[in-house]
């Protein structure tokens, strides 16, 4: 399946995302301190900047954009050119846009899909212990961290670390099995504004190639 968030297509990202604070001391505390942080999000928007590095250290991509996320399952997400892609999801479906190759691709939200980072934002998060051990840190005062490491050998991606500053999520770092890392720096975050559902569609020219999703 088509990897999420990056261009290139091979490359990482949201899943969005995608949807706390206690002081736990334990895994299973950190889990659900998470999980309170990210269901106080019944909105997210934010600009980015998502920088891709390489096992040696060299950055290889840069990209600037925006995303909408509101629960129960919508969100948007829009790379600007000149690596324009658009990335939206209803809750059911998950359509990816490639202006560059006139085509849209339709995935529907399994259980795969659903564990994409930036579907955090919007989609269920509730039980995060079982899909992914869960360790919190805190940084300073204000700076609270949590690192994701998925059970399943199946997932997009090694490792996501989440920054939150004042309860606000800051950053997203995400390690692929290729020891890429992709850093999504979130700035002008606006949370729980009211945002309609008419946000969340995806609109394209006539003649695009649409691409279902065949399983």
């Amino acid at each position: 399946m088509q990897q999420l968030f990056l261009k290139p297509l091979s490359a990482l990202i949201v899943a969005l995302v995608f949807s706390s604070s206690l002081m736990a001391a334990g895994k299973e505390g950190s889990a659900a301190e998470l999980a309170s942080l990210l269901q106080s999000y019944e909105t997210y928007q934010a600009d980015f900047i998502q920088i891709v590095v390489n096992e040696s250290g060299s950055k290889v991509q840069e990209s600037r954009g925006s995303l909408k996320a509101k629960r129960p399952g919508l969100f948007y997400w829009e790379t600007r050119a000149p690596l324009s892609q658009f990335i939206v999801s209803n809750g059911e479906s998950v359509e990816v846009y490639d202006p560059d190759l006139e085509q849209v691709t339709v995935h529907s939200l399994d259980d795969r899909v659903q564990t994409t980072p930036a579907l955090l934002l919007s989609g269920e998060v509730d039980n995060l212990e079982e899909t992914y051990r869960v360790s919190g840190h805190q940084l300073s005062d204000d700076t609270r961290e949590f690192t994701l490491e998925p059970k399943s050998e199946d997932s997009l991606f090694v490792s996501l670390r989440l920054t939150f500053f004042k309860k606000e999520l800051q950053e997203m770092r995400m390690q692929d099995s290729l020891s890429q890392l992709s850093v999504l720096s979130f700035d002008n975050i606006r949370l729980n504004d009211t945002v309609d559902n008419s946000a969340f569609t995806l609109e394209y020219p006539e003649g695009v190639d649409v691409i279902g999703d065949e399983g």
